[in-house]
């Protein structure tokens, strides 16, 4: 078996330059991987932040030439992007937006050309792009229109926690609205799918959780349990796909339920994130499911305050590479 079958190659973007994204970049490259790192980020940044941090890192230019090998602890091949603004740590910029996008349609290239096996996210800073005049709700939405994905499903994974989203970046306000007949069961569709084509889980088993408190109480206290969500589950239930619900989502994460399922479809960001992120925050990863390439990203923000102090965990980092390594040998098999 060769080298290119059994070490994948990962690009790895630096995120919101003002973040954390450069600190826990360099740190993961001090350590061993059973992969190749590709970074995409600005040289002089990463200079400047390993400076900062008394990490020794040599950052060497990326070749598509360069032989595929384990990563070398120390060392961080590179694909050099300009940030057009000067980068202070915790003060991001506006005009630094397109750098960070820019890191993204490179990885996405990478990975479209199949040069790259995965890639995976440092933490960008959402209001920062807005503030840029570019409309952008998040990592998710912008990767299913750079490759043209139908539907994204947002999973987050926490050992053998699994929590996908049926809505991921909106104002409370907007949920219900959104959780329509043909996008929940698009969803559930999606994550099914995946959970047996990524996981290699044969037949999985999937806990759907109400919108409401008592997941409606049969109708006494919301009706989308009743008109929307138990007519999909349902439906897919025919189907044969293996579905629990709607439950409610107070009692859905007792040791008794979560030894029953593969994965939970949430209704909204913070109904089951909370839960997940409580169970294992640092070993969190973000896996976009229905993407046609793979995609790890880190389960927190750009944690300003941290950036250039040395205090940033990269557990979360190091987490979403070992799961991109790992997405990455199964799809060869």
């Amino acid at each position: 078996m060769s080298a290119e079958q059994v070490i994948p190659r990962l690009a790895i973007t630096a995120g919101e330059p003002a973040g954390i994204g450069p600190d826990i970049l360099l740190s993961a490259a001090t350590q061993p991987h059973d992969a190749q790192l590709v970074a995409i980020g600005s040289e002089a940044v990463l200079a400047e932040r390993a400076k900062q941090l008394g990490l020794n890192v040599a950052l060497a230019a990326y070749s598509s030439t360069d032989a595929v090998m384990p990563h070398v602890p120390g060392t961080l091949p590179l694909i050099d992007i300009l940030a057009p603004a000067a980068v202070t740590p915790g003060t991001p910029h506006p005009d630094n937006a397109r750098h960070v996008l820019a890191l993204l349609d490179q990885a996405v290239s990478l990975c479209k050309a199949r040069e790259c096996a995965a890639m995976v996210t440092a933490p960008l800073h959402k209001g920062v792009i807005n503030d840029a005049g570019i409309p952008f709700s998040g990592h998710t939405e912008y990767l299913r229109d750079a490759t043209g994905a139908d539907h994204v499903v947002m999973l987050l994974a926490s050992g053998s926690l699994r929590v996908a989203l049926a809505t991921t970046h909106l104002p409370l306000s907007r949920v219900p609205a959104a959780i329509t007949s043909e996008h929940l069961s698009t969803a559930l569709t999606v994550l099914n799918h995946d959970l047996r084509s990524k996981f290699g889980i044969a037949k999985p088993r999937i806990t759907v959780l109400g919108l409401n408190p008592h997941a409606g109480e049969g109708g006494h206290l919301g009706t989308e349990e009743r008109d929307v969500i138990e007519p999909v589950c349902s439906a897919l239930r025919d189907q044969g796909l293996q579905i629990k619900g709607p439950v409610p989502a107070d009692s859905a994460f007792i040791p008794a339920m979560r030894s029953d399922t593969d994965a939970y479809l949430a209704m909204y960001h913070d109904q089951g994130l909370p839960v997940l992120k409580a169970d294992g925050f640092e070993g969190a990863v973000n896996i976009s499911l229905g993407l046609p390439i793979i995609r790890t990203s880190v389960d927190h923000g750009t944690a300003l305050a941290l950036a250039g102090t040395g205090k940033a965990s990269g557990g979360s980092l190091l987490a979403a590479i070992k799961a991109a390594q790992e997405l990455a040998l199964a799809g060869q098999k």
